[in-house]
């Protein structure tokens, strides 16, 4: 298992985490090396840190083209994000649970989960910060994973550096509970899995795609219910690759519906209802939602579970799909 074996925090400028090259990774590029052992930033950031000298390897310093041996003892200091732009905002929250070391927020549609460019606030890192002030001494304001803006359903946020750094290592070793439902479009006639890499797309650099300079993205999905033209599913991440279910979904030609960037143009069933046509005209946004939530508690070590129904504008694409569906079978 690639992880961290330690880590500290070292006050506003970051975290230094330590972690040893597997064997197996040998011949491999040091920053594509790097992208395997933290998976919690970008293999472009993790350049620039190499270049800037925050990456140590056997006490030296290196290039990112640098080809490793297996067996190095890494040190890598993470400087965090500037927090000058970082201002608490009052934005309501919907928390699910709370205690000392976690939060469990259900992330509504259209709220972005961290700053960036084009978003430099009213995000859920500003209004955690509103929250929970002590929230700023933590990497990343506590956020350990990341849903899309338009993608709803729960998502856990740490309290402290450990319960991070613990919280991180859960995700690393694939050990958290992640479950969606989505609607796709077209009749799927069983589950599966797919393993596709997944990494930014070569022309539209804003795009990620299946491509074999990506990295490891496995899906696991199943059937819930069929509708007449469209299937409402179940899906299991096994890994945590940007925009992974809709990439694979639509790599296996059942792009999620309402997907303004992967799901083509609309397709609009022949013979459907008018109730339909027009639901399926006014669904802009991914029928994405993280239903299921499951982690170790940091701090306890107990196993806990959390749950959130679907949002009411998906459960009404499910309606209306059921009804539709009921309709032709008469």
């Amino acid at each position: 298992m690639n992880k961290p074996i330690a880590a500290t925090d070292i006050g506003e400028s970051g975290q230094r985490l330590v972690a040893c090259i597997p064997g197996v990774m040998a011949g491999q590029r040091l920053d594509r090396a790097l992208v395997e052992l933290f998976p919690d930033y970008s293999r472009s950031r993790l350049s620039q840190w190499i270049k800037s000298g925050q990456v140590q390897v056997n006490g030296r310093h290196f290039s990112p083209a640098n080809k490793v041996v297996g067996g190095e003892r890494v040190v890598l200091e993470v400087r965090l994000e500037s927090r000058e732009s970082w201002e608490p905002q009052d934005i309501p929250l919907n928390i699910v649970y709370e205690d000392d070391s976690v939060l469990v927020i259900n992330k509504p549609a259209g709220l972005v989960v961290h700053p960036a460019v084009g978003n430099p606030d009213g995000t859920l890192l500003n209004a955690l910060l509103h929250h929970a002030p002590e929230l700023a001494q933590v990497p990343r304001a506590g956020i350990v994973h990341r849903l899309d803006k338009q993608t709803t359903g729960l998502l856990v946020v740490a309290r402290d550096v450990t319960s991070h750094i613990r919280l991180v290592e859960q995700l690393q070793a694939r050990t958290v509970t992640r479950q969606y439902s989505a609607v796709v479009v077209g009749v799927m006639l069983a589950g599966g899995r797919v393993d596709a890499p997944v990494g930014r797309h070569r022309v539209d650099r804003k795009r990620m795609a299946v491509t074999g300079q990506g990295r490891p993205a496995v899906t696991h999905y199943r059937v819930a219910q069929q509708f007449s033209a469209h299937s409402l599913i179940e899906v299991r991440l096994e890994t945590g690759r940007t925009h992974q279910i809709r990439v694979h979904m639509a790599h296996i030609r059942y792009p999620l519906a309402g997907d303004p960037v992967y799901g083509g143009r609309l397709r609009i069933p022949a013979g459907c209802s008018d109730e339909l046509m027009d639901v399926l005209r006014g669904f802009t946004r991914q029928a994405l939602h993280a239903g299921r939530l499951g982690i170790i508690h940091p701090a306890t070590g107990e196993a806990m579970e959390w749950q959130a129904a679907l949002p009411d504008d998906i459960a009404q694409l499910v309606k209306v799909l059921q009804v539709d569906a009921k309709t032709r079978a008469v």
